[in-house]
């Protein structure tokens, strides 16, 4: 049975970061994984080309938006070629043959009804490239997805049926509970359809940077949807709507995608199948996102991380066991790279790389470095039977996508291997005589090695290479049906030599990360609203004097775009410079109505950030049913006169 499995194609507007570098491991090592196992696989990634984003950005680097787009794609591609990802091919929504299958599409869903002619004013996210309703937006402005602001568009489009999919849809996922993975993840979608699907514009005419119009329909004003041309590809790359050359690999095993764009791949892209009369893929594999200091990464934050950045500093394939370890797939992950030393100093250097030291080191001192596994399970059944029920459960975990879990199995071999050396005492046997039963636990744990390294090399490709020629075999489909599937044993062969394969790092490698802004939520602006009101805990006289309370004159009064509560002050503390205190009261008092008032500030608070904006000090302020009020002198005092 053929795999087809795929990456998102990445968006151009920017350079890869380490989100879409754990998209691909994920994606390469699934498709390393089933060609080790002998089936027919075929992997895609590649680059999304197309859309108003990609025009501006284009025209803000003064560059022809072909070249941007040729500069931007290259480098995806040049990184994943020095990373070694052994995808099948890198489509480009620019590449002709694409746009044929595309226009192709277009065609069959207009002549089957599906796709008609008529206007659309909403409210526009360019970053998005997504129309939202004035109930999705925040405070009526904002993206939802990304926060920024939205603008209202008018103009002429296509639209796809997508409400006539509606019910289709929900059974789908009732009858295929596993068709999104995580399933935790199939109830947000499974509600966004139940509230109503409303037809997809799927053409604009706004910009042209895009798929023309097929020549049939005649309509030269149109361009294709980003989204409806960006989803073809998992189609138009096996051939669709041109040579059909390789559609014998769809419907795909797989499509590999953040969760951001969760919604687009389980549920346009399944309409736009239904309506092409085309099988849906197996599953939608919606993993989280990597985070540095809690915070999605943005280049607006200054916060992402360069692959090649940690790939140059600690290896790629370190990076590769990292992520796919670290994390269970679905949910969120932080980069730390505390942790990822400590992964690679505890489990790669002392669990495994130790290992094979001790046993090419023992070998060479008891056998001239010869290795025979002829009584491996005269003395050692019950560390073998052990280590093929391990090696039994790992299928289930990579078919789910938990490389965490099938990591954590697979490591359970090196303690099987570490625990028989100790118990077992190799150096011991041969002072006592009994060399046979020394060198059949060496030769036990060459065989763990083997196998382990055969079920790692989806993972880690090029260390498990290394490990598999100093036991003198080659990782394959025939190693892997012999070793892993038949359970056979090394034949006698001699060890070679390497030298450690992962040193220990002591110090980071990598100069860390500006500290990113806090995530400004509902909840966070709360907890500062209530941090304005008195607390009534008890606390001791001393306690309280240590906390400086002074009368502040505000010089200077703002509304923070974007928030509904928040207010930014500029209050005279009688320090020759003004404090600037964020304060969530823009509610009970207007910003003009606060200017040359007093106000009690809390004034020797560590420095916050609201909204990316520092706040030097608190407002004293009293809260209940009917509202807020801050806290006055009765009488005008001098700024920075002290309250206690």
């Amino acid at each position: 049975m053929s795999k087809y499995i795929t990456t998102p194609i990445y968006y151009v507007n920017g350079e890869a970061h380490i989100g879409h570098a754990y998209t691909t491991f994920i994606a390469d090592t699934l498709a390393r994984y089933e060609k080790l196992k002998g089936e027919d696989t075929y992997f895609l990634t590649g680059t999304d080309e197309h859309g108003q984003k990609i025009e501006e950005s284009a025209q803000k680097n003064s560059k022809p938006t072909q070249e941007f787009a040729d500069e931007i794609s290259a480098s995806f591609k040049n990184l994943w070629d020095e990373f070694e990802i052994s995808y099948d091919q890198f489509i480009r929504t620019t590449d002709e043959s694409h746009k044929i299958g595309v226009q192709r599409a277009f065609e069959v869903m207009y002549a089957k009804g599906d796709i008609y002619k008529d206007f659309y004013e909403g409210h526009y996210c360019v970053s998005c490239e997504t129309f939202f309703t004035e109930t999705q937006l925040v405070d009526g402005e904002f993206c939802p997805d990304c926060g920024r602001s939205t603008s209202i568009i008018k103009e002429e489009s296509y639209f796809f049926r997508l409400s006539k999919y509606e019910s289709a849809l929900l059974k789908h996922y009732e009858d295929n509970p596993d068709f999104i993975l995580p399933r935790s993840r199939a109830n947000e979608v499974i509600n966004f359809v139940k509230g109503g699907l409303r037809d997809l514009s799927v053409t604009r005419t706004s910009f042209t940077w895009g798929v023309a119009m097929p020549e049939s329909i005649k309509d030269d004003k149109h361009v294709m949807y980003v989204w409806l041309d960006a989803l073809m590809n998992y189609v138009t790359a096996l051939g669709y709507g041109t040579t059909e050359k390789d559609m014998r690999y769809w419907p795909a095993s797989v499509h590999f995608v953040g969760k951001d764009i969760l919604r687009f791949h389980a549920i346009y892209w399944p309409a736009f199948l239904m309506s092409l009369d085309l099988p849906l893929p197996k599953h939608i594999g919606a993993h989280g996102w990597w985070t540095r200091d809690g915070e999605k990464m943005s280049k607006s934050k200054g916060n992402v991380i360069s692959p090649r950045q940690v790939a140059n500093a600690y290896g790629v394939e370190n990076l590769r066991y990292f992520m796919l370890r670290e994390v269970p797939f679905g949910q969120d992950g932080d980069f730390s790279q505390r942790a990822f030393i400590d992964r690679i100093n505890s489990e790669l250097s002392n669990d495994l790389g130790n290992l094979l030291n001790r046993i090419i080191g023992m070998s060479g001192k008891y056998s001239d470095f010869e290795i025979d596994s002829v009584d491996v399970l005269k003395y050692h059944k019950k560390e073998i039977d052990a280590m093929n029920v391990a090696l039994d459960s790992l299928d289930i975990f990579m078919e789910n996508f938990q490389t965490n879990r099938y990591l954590e199995e697979l490591w359970k071999l090196f303690s099987i291997g570490n625990k028989a050396i100790e118990e077992h005492a190799p150096w011991v046997k041969m002072k006592d005589g009994k060399k046979d039963e020394a060198l059949a636990t060496v030769a036990l744990v060459a065989n763990i090695l083997a196998k382990a390294s055969i079920m790692l090399h989806p993972i880690m490709p090029h260390t498990t290479n290394i490990i598999a020629d100093a036991l003198n075999f080659a990782i394959s489909h025939k190693s892997y049906k012999e070793l892993v599937a038949e359970k056979k044993l090394l034949k006698l062969f001699n060890i070679k030599p390497v030298p450690p394969l992962f040193p220990r790092v002591e110090e980071p490698l990598m100069p860390e990360a500006p500290l990113a802004q806090p995530n400004i939520t509902k909840e966070s602006i709360k907890a500062a609203e209530q941090s304005l009101c008195e607390d009534d805990n008890l606390i001791e006289i001393g306690q309280f004097f240590q906390t400086s309370l002074k009368v502040g004159i505000v010089i200077a009064a703002e509304e923070v775009p974007k928030s509904k509560k928040l207010l930014k002050l500029q209050v005279d503390l009688g320090e020759g410079k003004p404090r600037q205190v964020v304060a969530g009261i823009r509610e009970f008092y207007s910003a003009e109505s606060l200017i040359n008032t007093q106000v009690c500030v809390v004034a020797n608070l560590k420095p916050a950030k609201l909204m990316g904006m520092t706040s030097e000090g608190m407002l004293l302020a009293a809260k209940d049913e009917d509202g807020l009020c801050l806290i006055r002198p009765e009488k005008t005092k001098k700024a920075g006169t002290p309250i206690g």
